[in-house]
């Protein structure tokens, strides 16, 4: 499939814009007019969409409701209570979007300004084209914004032009047809904090389905603010890799299965190292000059591995630990 360019309004398919602001609990407020101001800067006007819907579930004062829904005039906001997490928080969106086309977004990213044209383009050209995702990573500038490149979930921007198969996606930066994710919705309540749309991916490909990556649509993600985020967002990232790995496990336990578990424990945090070191040559391909805070950002990277280790453990030994009664993820990491 090659890439194609949507100039006129005819040939877009009907679409909206879902954007849960969970993760405002965790960054700045100010984080979430960066991004509305980035979609609203888009090359395709957001009033051209069905809705731009955001999900607040008690993180957004009310005065400020009142500015946004001011300021950006074709925003609208729904209220959901605050023990919806975050992919529900996307599935409640959904049934309440009529666009043929739903966007995932998030309230922490900024996106570029070609990011919606580039995101529906292949919607247009094909219709069998059922999901699209775009590229997110983090800034490298800084110490600390250096170390977060290395370590955290998001890899470096591709630079490709192409489209292209993947393996996955990530909810802030994702299309679907409704019709779609209607029919294969994001599953919910999983023992994991963050692997719910790994697990979604694994299991659309295994039924045949089709994950497209769009390069040129790309999204910068905020880093992890503060200690307290900071720590449980590495924590519980190692945690979900071994648990993930048991929720994609298709085969029968055995007596093994422990030995078994504890080499794939192994293997992920070899692999994670491995792909810090990949990064590190992105990076200094992309701006050597960010490799001057090197010296500093080794001792960030290195402690966030050291808590992706020890989530790895944790889900090893304790696979519970985090566990509510109803086997989902329960920490709250914004008032630890």
């Amino acid at each position: 499939m090659s890439q194609i360019e949507v100039s006129e309004k005819a040939k877009l398919p009907s679409f909206s814009i879902i954007v849960e602001t969970e993760n405002l609990a965790s960054a700045e407020l100010e984080g979430l007019y960066l991004s509305l101001d980035s979609i609203a800067s888009q090359d395709i006007s957001p009033e051209l969409a069905k809705e731009v819907l955001i999900l607040e579930s008690g993180d957004v004062p009310q005065e400020m409701m009142e500015q946004l829904t001011n300021k950006y005039p074709w925003l609208s906001m729904r209220r959901i209570t605050a023990d919806v997490d975050y992919y529900a928080a996307k599935m409640t969106g959904v049934s309440l979007t009529t666009g043929d086309v739903i966007v995932l977004a998030d309230s922490d990213c900024i996106y570029q300004q070609n990011w919606l044209r580039n995101l529906l383009a292949p919607f247009a050209e094909d219709n069998n084209v059922n999901v699209v995702a775009g590229e997110t990573t983090t800034s490298a500038r800084g110490a600390y914004g250096l170390a977060i490149a290395l370590t955290y979930i998001f890899p470096r921007f591709s630079h490709s032009n192409n489209l292209e198969k993947t393996q996955y996606y990530f909810c802030n930066n994702v299309a679907f047809r409704r019709s779609f994710l209607l029919k294969y919705p994001i599953p919910l309540n999983l023992p994991v904090c963050r692997g719910n749309c790994v697990i979604h991916a694994n299991y659309l490909i295994k039924q045949g389905e089709t994950i497209w990556k769009q390069p040129k649509s790309r999204a910068s993600h905020a880093a992890p603010n503060g200690k307290a985020h900071f720590v449980w967002r590495f924590l519980l990232y190692g945690y979900d890799a071994l648990q993930i790995y048991r929720l994609k496990r298709t085969e029968k336990k055995t007596i093994f299965q422990p030995i078994l578990d504890l080499f794939i424990s192994l293997a992920l945090g070899l692999y994670k190292v491995m792909i810090a070191g990949k990064r590190l040559i992105d990076v200094a391909i992309e701006n050597p000059r960010y490799l001057l805070n090197l010296p500093i950002a080794i001792f960030i990277a290195l402690s966030s591995l050291l808590l992706y280790f020890v989530g790895l453990a944790i889900s090893y030994f304790k696979p519970n630990y985090f566990l509510s009664k109803e086997g989902k993820v329960e920490v709250n990491w914004e008032h630890s």
